[in-house]
């Protein structure tokens, strides 16, 4: 059995709030990849857009408010955020169940055209380097020739003294927005844990985690990210917004 409309809609909110204390100027943050969308694809009807990382369907959900023709294609591999995104945000995008990076994750996505613009917020960093760098070459072979990848997470720069300084920078940031009021990610994974209509979806979530292995965050910093883009066969990358160390970074395919 589905998740209900109802319910859906109020895990989604929470979610919404439980993400302020992670991204900083977040919402900021989705408009500013929004507005390379419509940059990039001011001059194309119908845009494919790929949402790498969808979760239940954040940024998918605000870039059809902004490009209500463009086709979105959502991926991400956790069973209890993808239902609350069809539920919920079902409209915004397809919706398709696969671990990014992992080998043939490109085929499960059944796209029958070239991506304009393939997207990403705080999904990416869970990611190795080898993987990463797996994962950049997948993308750009589906991307159109001068399509692009946006992608908006924490990129904290080499060395403790400017890393301790940009991650002081955005909790500073945080704090003015009131971002630490809300509950955070182990409160919201507990109370989603104890709802009947999320119970089964959450063992499957856990059973997943528990085959995937591993994980853990490898935040690179832009210089990584860069050279790991070149090597992939993007010709130029870009750091398009700043706030301490979230950032959208911007690569174009040649």
């Amino acid at each position: 059995m589905g998740v209900s409309m109802a319910a859906a809609k109020a895990w989604v909110e929470r979610w919404e709030q439980q993400q302020q204390r992670y991204a900083v100027d977040r919402e900021e943050r989705f408009t500013v990849m929004s507005d390379v969308v419509e940059h990039l694809c001011a001059d194309r009807g119908r845009p494919l857009l790929l949402d790498l990382g969808c979760g239940p369907g954040s940024l998918s959900a605000r870039l059809s408010r902004r490009r209500p023709d463009a086709e979105i294609v959502a991926v991400d591999m956790d069973p209890v955020l993808l239902e609350l995104g069809r539920t919920h945000h079902g409209d915004a995008a397809r919706y398709v169940d696969a671990v990014i990076g992992q080998e043939g994750w490109t085929d499960a996505l059944r796209l029958e055209r070239g991506v304009d613009i393939a997207l990403s917020t705080t999904a990416l960093h869970y990611l190795s380097a080898d993987v990463l760098l797996h994962t950049y070459r997948g993308i750009a072979g589906l991307l159109r020739p001068g399509g692009a990848l946006v992608n908006g997470d924490h990129f904290p720069p080499a060395g403790e003294p400017c890393s301790h300084l940009t991650a002081h920078v955005g909790r500073c940031r945080a704090l003015r927005t009131g971002g630490d009021h809300h509950e955070d990610w182990g409160a919201w994974w507990q109370a989603v844990a104890a709802d009947p209509e999320l119970a089964d979806l959450f063992v499957q979530r856990q059973r997943r985690l528990a085959e995937a292995g591993g994980g853990g965050d490898h935040h690179l910093p832009v210089e990584r990210h860069t050279e790991l883009l070149r090597e992939a066969g993007f010709a130029s990358v870009v750091p398009v917004w700043q706030v301490g160390d979230s950032c959208v970074l911007v690569a174009l395919k040649g």
